[in-house]
C-alpha cells in the first residue's frame, strides 16, 4: 500500500471504534486532498470530542474551535481555529509586552524616587524608601518577561544558473505495474519560473511520475524532455536518499565535500542542528529532522528545477512557513506534489490533477481549481435530470412524482412532530424547575429524556427523508 492508503486504513479502524474521544496525531499526513476533505466532513458531524495535532493549517481552520499552543514549555489556550488563533496570539503578545514595558517603567520611576530620598538622608526619608521598596518588590513579583519566539529555520533556495524558457515537456507518458496501468497519456508543459503543483488521489501515481522524471522508473510509453541548462533537485518524501548509518554532519558534508567543516556546521545550524545534534545518526532523527536534512542538501545543490514530493509532511508549522517563504523567493522553477491546500494557495501559478487517463491542467491555485470543479459539477447535475426525464416513460414519471409527494408529506409530519415535542419538553422542563419533590422530579426527568429520544428519532427520520428527496432532485 502507498503511505496514503495505509493512513486511510488506520483511520478507518479508528473511526469505527465508536470512541467518545479521538486523539489524532497528524491524521492528514500522506492523505490525498479528497480524503482530507472527507475527514473534515466526518469530524464536523462527529458527536464525541477530539484533540488533533496537525501542521495542516487549512485542515485546522476547518475542524477546530479551540487551539492549544505548546511553546517554551507552556500551554496557552485560545478560543477559535488556527486563523483566529494567529490573531489572538498576536494581540496577547502585544498586551503582555505592553504590561511588561509599563511595569519596568514604573519600577525605574520608583527606583528614581528611592535614589532621591537617599540623597536627602533624613529619618523620614528612610520610611519613604522602605515603602517604595515594598512597591518595587510587589511589582517585580508580578513582572513576567514575554518569551522570545522559538527559533525557526533560516534558509533560501538559490539557483546557481538559469535554465532555458522550456523546462519540462512530458508527452503521452504511461506507466503501469504487473499488467495494470497506473496512468496514461500524461501531457505536461512547464516553463521557466512557474510554480506548478501535482494533485490526485492516493495511489494514482504522483510519486511514480516523479520517479520517471528523475530516471528511477522507465515509462511504458511516451517520452519526456528537460530543457536547456536544466539542473534538477529532487525531494523524496520517504527520504530514501539519506544514509541511516551517517551522522547529520557527514550526510551533508559527504554530499558537498568541497565545503569547509565550519560552512557545513553553519548550514546545519540554520536548519536548527546545533551542538551535539549534528552528531546524531540519521536513523535516530525524527521525521521532521530527517526532512530538514533533506531540504538542506537540496538547498545547497543550487538546482534550478526543484521536484518536491510532499515537502511539508513531518514539518511543524513554523518550518512550513519558512519553507513557503523560501520557495516564494526561489528564482528557479518548481514542480510540487502536495495535499497541503494552504501551501498550494500560497504558491501555485498552475496545477495538474493526475488520473488514470492523464493529467488535466488548471490555471491558478487550489481555490480556483475548486471553483472550476464545482462549476463543472453543477453543470453536469443541471443537465442530468433533463436527459433522465426524457428517458423515463409516463408510468415511471408518475411513480417518481408519487414517491416525491410521499417524501414531502413525511418531512412535513416529522417537522410538525419535532415542534410538538419541543413544546412538550420546554413545558416539562419549566415544571421541573419549580418542583421540590425528589421522586416527582425524577419521574419528570425520565419523561423529558423519553421525549428527547423521540425528538431525536423524528430528527433522524426528517434527515433521511430530506436526503432521499435530494436524491430525487439529483
Amino acid at each position: 500500500m502507498s503511505g496514503g492508503q495505509r493512513s486511510k486504513l488506520q483511520l478507518a479502524k479508528l473511526l469505527l471504534s465508536n470512541a467518545d474521544l479521538l486523539l489524532l496525531d497528524e491524521p492528514t499526513n500522506h492523505l490525498d486532498i479528497s480524503s482530507v476533505e472527507w475527514l473534515e466532513r466526518f469530524l464536523a458531524d462527529y458527536r464525541g470530542a477530539y484533540i488533533v495535532i496537525s501542521h495542516d493549517r487549512h485542515f485546522l481552520d476547518k475542524v477546530t474551535e479551540r487551539t492549544l499552543e505548546l511553546e517554551n514549555c507552556r500551554i496557552r489556550d485560545y478560543k477559535g481555529n488556527y486563523t483566529r488563533f494567529l490573531s489572538l496570539k498576536a494581540e496577547d503578545m502585544e498586551r503582555r509586552q505592553k504590561v511588561y514595558d509599563s511595569t519596568v517603567k514604573e519600577i525605574k520611576r520608583v527606583e528614581g524616587i528611592i535614589e532621591q530620598q537617599k540623597r536627602w538622608n533624613q529619618a523620614h526619608n528612610y520610611v519613604t524608601i522602605a515603602s517604595k521598596q515594598k512597591t518595587i518588590d510587589r511589582l517585580e513579583e508580578t513582572l513576567e518577561k514575554p518569551e522570545d519566539a522559538p527559533e525557526a529555520i533560516k534558509f533560501a533556495f538559490k539557483a546557481a544558473d538559469g535554465s532555458g524558457n522550456d523546462v519540462l515537456s512530458v508527452k503521452n507518458v504511461a506507466l503501469g505495474f504487473d499488467g495494470k496501468q497506473l496512468f496514461g497519456n500524461v501531457n505536461i508543459e512547464i516553463k521557466k519560473g512557474e510554480r506548478v503543483f501535482l494533485i490526485g488521489d492516493n495511489g494514482c501515481g504522483k510519486t511514480s511520475l516523479f520517479k520517471v522524471l528523475t530516471g528511477q522508473y522507465k515509462a511504458d510509453r511516451g517520452e519526456f524532455k528537460l530543457g536547456a541548462r536544466v539542473q534538477t533537485g529532487y525531494f523524496d518524501q520517504a527520504q530514501r536518499g539519506l544514509t541511516e548509518s551517517k551522522t547529520a554532519l557527514d550526510e551533508v558534508w559527504d554530499a558537498y565535500p568541497k565545503m569547509t567543516e565550519t560552512a557545513v556546521r553553519t548550514a546545519l545550524a540554520a536548519f536548527l542542528f546545533k551542538g551535539d545534534d549534528i552528531y546524531k545518526f540519521i536513523s535516530e532523527l525524527s521525521g521532521g529532522e530527517r526532512a530538514r536534512v533533506a531540504l538542506l542538501k537540496l538547498m545547497l545543490s543550487g538546482a534550478n528545477f526543484l521536484l518536491l514530493d510532499e515537502p511539508t509532511n513531518h514539518l511543524d508549522i513554523t518550518s512550513c512557513e519558512a519553507l513557503e517563504n523560501a520557495l516564494l523567493g526561489y528564482d528557479g522553477t518548481l514542480f510540487i506534489i502536495s495535499h497541503d491546500r494552504y501551501l498550494i494557495n500560497k504558491l501555485a501559478s498552475r496545477l495538474y490533477r493526475l488520473t488514470e487517463k492523464g493529467a488535466e491542467g488548471y490555471l491558478g491555485n487550489y481555490d480556483y481549481y475548486l471553483e472550476k470543479q464545482q462549476a463543472e459539477l453543477a453543470q453536469s447535475v443541471a443537465e442530468r435530470p433533463k436527459k433522465s426525464e426524457q428517458a423515463l416513460d409516463y408510468k415511471q414519471r408518475k411513480e417518481r412524482e408519487s414517491e416525491r409527494r410521499k417524501l414531502h408529506t413525511r418531512i412535513e409530519r416529522a417537522e410538525k412532530r419535532i415542534e410538538e415535542l419541543d413544546a412538550e419538553i420546554n413545558a416539562k422542563t419549566e415544571e421541573l424547575s419549580m418542583l421540590s419533590d425528589y421522586q416527582k422530579a425524577m419521574e419528570l426527568s425520565e419523561a423529558i429524556e423519553a421525549l428527547r429520544r423521540e425528538q431525536e428519532s423524528a430528527m433522524e427520520d426528517w434527515e433521511t427523508a430530506n436526503a432521499a428527496l435530494e436524491g430525487f432532485d439529483d
